[in-house]
């Protein structure tokens, strides 16, 4: 009898979590994730958490995740925060003085990585760490500011510009360090995703050397898998929508496209090929044709079995990818085929299927 085919999560030396929108949104699990997640820690693998949200310490968002029922370690967890405090250190040294702009996990990520926390009457920084708080305000954003413009190394700890929460998509911290930059004449340098310190430094703290980064951004999770050198894949449970992923641009698409966390506990989905005219994954075939992408006949549509729309989607990804080429231009998407990945979006994010 053939040994049976490893699961994802077998073939790789270390799980590393993206959290809103993959594990939780706001304070609630995204469904399923914390039944994925514990049987991967009663499997023995290693698991780590790498997160743009730079509000929280690592203590408060393992605490997060335990109540959730997530087995997690305080050591887990690497943020944004104690990226950009690296970044501080190796440019400026241990002990400089340093403007924290964000909520309390950017201030105590400072004072672990051994800098001098100060605020905007001590004196000119040399430099400001901006990450998000929700308490932050216009004062805040201002003293940063004037302290950029005095001269202070400008470091934010992730531009995404929008966070999950249990109403939507909000402000996120890319949009306050907008704020600022229209304030300033730099750019900050930026330490979270999609830049590789923070997944580097997760993998190094877990010994990893082939990760799997499990996230559900293309612009942030899945282009610092694409520049960590990792493999990177992308759940369907938050933010991008199956039509984005079709469409995504070259740097920001995943080895693995994954409905929910429990794929990770099944073997390494099917991969989709080209054909003359377009691309198949299985029975789900789809052509390109003057730049416009559809679904042959027969193909999945709105309430087919999730495994089918899957299919779909991923013929779809290869054939718009292939398609993009060197312009780097998308195609567009037949009405029919929107409609078929839009119900596969829904679904998998537990929402009202159409039909």
């Amino acid at each position: 009898m053939a040994d049976p085919q490893p699961t994802l999560a077998q073939s790789h030396d270390l799980l590393l979590f993206d959290l809103d929108g993959v594990v939780y949104v706001g304070e609630d699990a995204v469904p399923g994730a914390v039944d994925a997640i514990s049987r991967a820690y009663r499997d023995g693998r290693a698991v780590g958490y790498a997160t743009n949200n730079a509000s929280r310490p690592p203590q408060e968002v393992a605490a997060h995740l335990r109540r959730l029922g997530v087995p997690a370690r305080d050591e887990e967890v690497t943020t944004s925060s104690q990226a950009a405090a690296q970044l501080v250190v190796e440019r400026l040294g241990a002990g400089a003085r340093v403007l924290p702009v964000g909520g309390p996990g950017v201030r105590e990520a400072l004072v672990e990585a051994g800098l001098q926390p100060v605020g905007p009457a001590e004196g000119q920084p040399a430099a400001v760490v901006q990450g998000f708080g929700r308490q932050l305000g216009w004062t805040d954003l201002a003293d940063a500011a004037a302290a950029i413009r005095g001269g202070a190394l400008w470091v934010a700890t992730n531009t995404d510009l929008t966070l999950p929460t249990e109403r939507g998509p909000a402000p996120g911290n890319g949009s306050l360090v907008g704020a600022v930059r229209n304030a300033v004449d730099v750019d900050p340098l930026v330490a979270g995703k999609p830049q590789p310190t923070l997944f580097h430094a997760a993998a190094r703290r877990a010994g990893a050397q082939q990760p799997l980064v499990v996230g559900d951004r293309l612009d942030t999770d899945v282009a610092g898998a694409v520049n960590s050198g990792m493999t990177g894949a992308l759940v369907l449970t938050g933010l991008t929508s199956a039509v984005a992923l079709v469409t995504a641009p070259a740097g920001q698409r995943p080895d693995l496209v994954l409905p929910d966390l429990g794929a990770l506990h099944a073997p390494a989905p099917p991969t989709a090929h080209l054909v003359e005219g377009g691309a198949a994954c299985r029975e789900a075939r789809v052509r390109l044709s003057e730049g416009l992408l559809r679904g042959e006949a027969g193909c999945p549509g709105p309430g087919a079995p999730l495994e089918e729309l899957l299919d779909l989607l991923r013929a779809a990804c290869a054939a718009a990818w292939a398609g993009a080429g060197a312009s780097g231009v998308p195609p567009r998407l037949d009405p029919q085929l929107v409609e078929a990945l839009g119900d596969l979006s829904a679904r998998c994010r537990g929402e009202q299927p159409s039909g």
